[in-house]
This record gives C-alpha cells, structure tokens and sequence, in this order.
C-alpha cells in the first residue's frame, strides 16, 4: 500500500474536502466580502461580512406589507458599496427605484429583469456572467435544496454575490424554514425609529429609522439579533443609540 506524501495534491484535496463536511471555514481575506460596518455582525461571519462568490437569502421577519421594504433597503445598501452593474430579477416591475437610491443604490447601474414565474432560471443564467457585480432574485414559495446548490455553484464559479429575497404572505411561512444551500439567511424587520428631539423623548418616529436584523443561518458563524439604523445615502447601517437599544431589547 503507498501513502502519499506529506506535501501530496491528493492529501491536500481529501483536506479541503473533509474541512467543508466539518464546516472549517478560515477567515478569508476581506476583499472578498463587504463589511456590514457593525462590528457586533461584522465579526460573527467568518468573511468578517457578506461573503462573495456566494448564496444569501434575506426575509422579512413580519408580514410583508409591513416589512418587505426592510428587507429591500437592507440588501440595496449592501449592493450600493459594490462596483459594478446588478441584475435584479423581478416577478413583476413593482420595485421603486428612488427607494433604493436612498440607500445607495443608484437605479442606472441596476438591470431589471421581469420573468414572471422563471424567477430561478433567469438568477443562475446571471449568476454565469462575470461581469455583473451581484445578481438579486424575489422568490416567492418553496425553495427546493437541489435549486439552492444550483445557484450557490453558480455563484462560487463567477465569484458573484448571489442575493434571493424570499417573499411571502406570511412571516411564519414553512418554506422560509427549510433548508437550502444558501451561507446566510437573513430577517429584517422594520421597528420604531427612536425620537429625534432631546426635549421629546415621547415623541417616537422623528429620527432615523430602525430595523431588527436577524442572522437566523450562517455557515461556519453564529447567529444573532440587532438593532441597528437603517441604510444612509451611501448604503451604510447606523450604530442606535445605546438608551434606545436597551429600552427595545427590555420591551
């Protein structure tokens, strides 16, 4: 029986392959994935943020009539620090385009793409194209796991950030529950904003406006909760106050 060198390709591979079933991940170099810019969530995800070449899903985490802009906002202000242009792949052309200029994403670098119920086939034909920066698909229903690798092979081969926005009537939806291959997944909820004027503290709704963020999923990372100020004009998330963070996390 031979055994391989130390120093073998073949021993080098059984290694890599074995720290992916053990779920190893090292820490990658941080040009292949974008800060969030909150060190609290920044440093519970193994890329210290949002991995590239990789799948991620993001949700409300309440009805989406209430919610879903959250949602929205929150992946606009992760595209805004990219460069590059963005396919967003749309069931419907129901998006408002200024909403995401707020948050940084300025609509002449976005390409939208109505494929009414080819919402996933459309995202991986994307995903292939190496010269988009990311590629944004809203699904509604089930997410099937053999449809999730898929996309998730497509994004570890063009090194494009993968974003599926899973839409739903109800926040308590099964499908959101089931597992996929995606590296992260994300709740956003949109929350009373704190007040803006010192002299009045029960004047809510006048500052900047909140969400809870919720890491439900993180491969190789830790969950958790935050609250945070929603996306600037640059596409950045804001540091609460430390009052009002303890008065929301109390109630």
């Amino acid at each position: 029986m031979l055994v391989a060198p130390p120093s073998s390709p073949v021993l080098a591979l059984l290694r890599e392959r074995i720290a992916r079933i053990e779920r190893v991940h090292v820490r990658q170099a941080a040009a292949r994935s974008v800060p969030l810019g909150i060190e609290a969530i920044d440093r519970v995800l193994p890329t210290g943020g949002i991995r590239l070449g990789a799948l991620h899903e993001a949700a409300s985490a309440g009805p989406d009539t209430e919610h879903a802009a959250a949602a929205t906002l929150f992946i606009a202000g992760i595209l805004a620090r990219l460069e590059g242009p963005v396919l967003w792949v749309l069931r419907q052309a129901d998006l408002f385009s200024p909403g995401l200029a707020a948050a940084g994403l300025q609509p002449n670098r976005v390409i939208f793409a109505e494929a009414g119920k080819n919402i996933l086939p459309v995202m991986e034909e994307g995903l292939r194209h190496a010269g988009l920066a990311a590629v944004v698909a809203e699904h509604t229903g089930r997410l099937s796991l053999v449809a999730s690798r898929r996309l998730q092979l497509a994004a570890e081969q063009s090194g494009i950030l993968a974003i599926l926005i899973r839409r739903s009537p109800s926040f308590d939806d099964p499908a959101l529950h089931e597992p996929t291959a995606a590296v992260t997944r994300w709740r956003i909820a949109a929350i009373p904003s704190p007040p803006a004027l010192a002299h009045a503290p029960d004047t809510p709704g006048l500052g900047r406006a909140c969400w809870q963020v919720d890491l439900t999923r993180c491969r190789g990372g830790e969950p958790g909760s935050w609250v945070v100020e929603a996306c600037d004009a640059t596409g950045r998330l804001g540091l609460v106050p430390d009052v009002f963070n303890r008065s929301v996390k109390a109630a």
